[in-house]
Parts: structure tokens; sequence; C-alpha cells
């Protein structure tokens, strides 16, 4: 296992990147091998175009084949010229240097792209869900990976409101997985709940994420990154997806944590560009819930959005932003209903309750975008128009109970004494 500057106050050198990675991947090894890399879509902040470069130099010259598969999950998949920008890959480079390497997209919709790995017995979901579930789940991952003698792992690891920390096996599930393993771990996050699960490394839906990847027969490598704010390489782990994430998430916990003394009643949430839907902006809450003040107002400033999301806006078109509980007590009535898209609802609404018929969410959620604001009503959000609001009116208002934050998504925000709904 490699660990280098593992602070955040360090910064990974492009050769020390190279060193690791020649000592992760002696090129003797890989003679006439088949090598698949794994990388996430452009929804996360990473120097992934680093890594690859380090390793086609490494061992490019050694396989039989040097591929790239992108992790979508459930995103949309990527252009060629997309997966370009992703690897920080010019048209000249790709046509030269680089010309033998194969792009693929996950197709997670696709059951003839799908191979059935295994399967959780219900007794095995009831212990790592700690009985809140007791179902059978089907595990399912890209066909693609066993053509391969090695699958190489590429990604940074953040704060995350369904696992607790991305990286690692998630890389597999749901970056690579079918979705019936992804519908259900999505809903038992939910169910946990967002604040519970976030920025906390041994949570149910890890011990889900990492028995699914023990399933998956291959020989795995894992490169696990950890990003500053400053969006500088602060560390890079090497080793198996369980230990190289376990490394990673220690210093991201260090890195991606910010803690407030107070909660905020206003929060201007700023999403960034590569947040081009709700279903990803939707992290502009996830980050800040736990320091929303009850009865408080969090506004999701995306100028740029114009969509819910693709994959999957019937769906939440036709049962809106709910809490947990809103689902939970009408269950009969949205069973059927992707377990994935409930979650992704209740973590953009956040904590509530439903009881005889009414439902009380903790706090406001407002989008401002390019969304109008009787769709955004008939979801069960607020709308604000994104031409009113400067956000230089919400700087430097922190005494005053007011938040901006410029570059939301990523940097998770927690209480120094954090109240008991957050508490895992």
């Amino acid at each position: 296992m490699e660990r280098m500057n593992s602070t955040m106050e360090g910064v990974v050198k492009e050769g020390s990147v190279a060193d690791i990675v020649a000592r992760a991947c002696p090129a003797a090894g890989y003679r006439d091998k088949r090598v698949l890399l794994i990388i996430p879509d452009g929804t996360r902040t990473a120097p992934v175009g680093l890594l690859f470069r380090a390793l086609h130099r490494q061992i490019g010259a050694q396989t039989r084949a040097l591929d790239v598969l992108v992790a979508l999950g459930t995103h949309q998949p990527m252009s060629e010229e997309a997966i370009c920008r992703r690897l920080e890959t010019t048209e000249a480079e790709r046509r030269g240097e680089y010309r033998r390497v194969r792009f693929f997209n996950h197709a997670w919709n696709d059951p003839t792209a799908l191979k059935e790995v295994g399967r959780f017995t219900a007794e095995e979901i009831r212990e790592l869900s700690n009985g809140l579930f007791a179902l059978e789940v089907p595990v399912e991952v890209n066909r693609l990976l066993f053509d391969y003698d090695q699958v190489i792992i590429i990604g940074p690891v953040f704060p995350h409101e369904v696992v607790g920390f991305s990286g690692g096996n998630k890389y597999l599930f749901p970056g690579v997985g079918g979705p019936r393993i992804l519908n259900f771990f999505h809903w038992l996050g939910a169910v946990v709940t967002n604040a519970r699960i976030i920025g906390n490394q041994w949570t149910p839906v890890r011990r889900v994420v990492d028995r699914a990847g023990a399933m998956v027969k291959v020989d795995k490598l894992c490169f696990c990154m950890v990003v500053s704010p400053e969006k500088e390489l602060a560390g890079l782990f090497a080793g198996t997806p369980e230990e190289a994430w376990r490394q990673a998430s220690e210093l991201s916990r260090q890195v991606h944590i910010t803690y407030k003394e107070k909660p905020f009643h206003t929060i201007l949430s700023c999403a960034q560009p590569m947040y081009d839907e709700l279903w990803t902006a939707g992290k502009c809450m996830y980050k800040l819930e736990p320091v929303l003040a009850d009865g408080g107002e969090l506004i999701i400033y995306a100028p740029h959005l114009k969509e819910i999301c693709v994959s999957h806006g019937t769906h939440i078109e036709a049962i809106g932003y709910h809490c947990r509980d809103y689902f939970l007590n009408q269950w009969e009535r949205f069973k059927h209903v992707p377990w994935g898209v409930l979650a992704h609802s209740t973590h953009v609404r956040g904590i509530g309750t439903f009881e005889n018929g009414v439902e009380r969410c903790r706090a406001r959620v407002t989008l401002a975008s390019q969304i109008p604001a009787g769709k955004c009503e008939a979801l069960n959000l607020g709308y604000r128009d994104p031409g009113t609001i400067n956000a230089a009116d919400y700087a430097n208002r922190e005494d005053e109970g007011v938040l901006l934050v410029p570059k939301a998504g990523e940097m998770l925000y927690k209480l120094k004494s954090p109240p008991p709904w957050t508490r895992a």
C-alpha cells in the first residue's frame, strides 16, 4: 500500500504519482495482459487524466489491451469528446498515443450488458442492514469486466450521502452495477437517512457494497484519490478497493469536512456547472443539511440547470420530493417506484415526518434554476428566480445565520455539537 502526502497541506506531484503507479503496477507483470480502467464520469472532481497518463506510460506498451469503462451508475452516457476531457487528453493524443484505448460507457439499464455474480440471501441482508430489511437481492455487474485480466479502479473519495464516503468498491456498485442492487442499497441509505450516513465510514451501505464487491471474482487494483478544495491531489492510495478506500476515507474525513458552531437559517448553496441535473445538484443539499437550522431555507442556486433528471425524470415528476416517512408510511402506494428514485427524493427534501396524512419537513428547500416555478411547486420544492439572486448579498454573514457556499456539492458541513437526528 502506497501513501503519499496524506495531509491537506501536502500536494502529490506528478512525479510522486508516477512512482506510486510504478510500484503498484510493475511493467513486467502486465506483459500481454488485458486491463480495464474504471473511471468516474464528469460529476466528480479529480485529476483522472494524471492517473490515466501515468498508467498508460507505465503499462500501456506491455498490455494487449488497456481500455476505459466509465462508471456512470445511472447517469447519462458520455460522448467520446467528453471522455477525452475527463482523461485530459487532446484530439491529437487520442488519434496518436492513445489510439488503441477503447472507451465504454456503463449500460445500467441494458440486461444484456450485465452479469449476475451472486445473490444476497434475506438473512445476509438482515445482518448487513442491522435488521432494517430482509429480502433476497441479486447482484449484477457489467459483464465487460470478465473480458479482462485485471480491473483498475481510479477515482476520488468524498463524503457521500448513500454510502458514507465514496470510492473503492462504490465504483463497482453502483458505478458499473445493475439496477436491483443499486436500488436496494440506495433505499437502505435513505431509510437510515442522509444525515446519519454522510461522513461516516462504516455504514450498513458500505458493508453491502464491499460484500457485493467481493462477489466480483476478477483481479482488482484501486487508486483512491483525495482532492483538496483547491483541486490539488492531497493523497493517493493504491491497493485493494477495500484497503485503498479505508486509508483515503481517513484522509477525506480531515480534508472534506468543515465544522460550524451553530446552524444557519439561510444557506445559499451554489451548484457547480458539472451538476447539470437536479439528480446530481441535489448534493448541494446533502452536504449542507447537517448545518441547516430547523425551519430554515436552503437555496440550491443553479442558474445553468435545466433538467430534473433525464434518466429518472418521469418517476421524479410523478412522486415529487418528500421526506422518508412520507414514503414509508404510504408504502403500498410507492413501493413500485424504483427505490433509488425514492432515495434521491428523500435526500433532496431532507428530514421530516408524515403523520395523519400531513407531511412536515424540518426545513425548506428552494430551487433557483431554469426549472419554472410551477414545476418546482408540483415537485414540492420552493422556487426563486435565479436572476434575482446576487451571491455577494449572502457573503460574510455567518454571524447573522446566513451561509454562502460558492462551490457546493463536495465539501461536507457539520456542527461541532450535532443534533440527535444527525447521530449515527
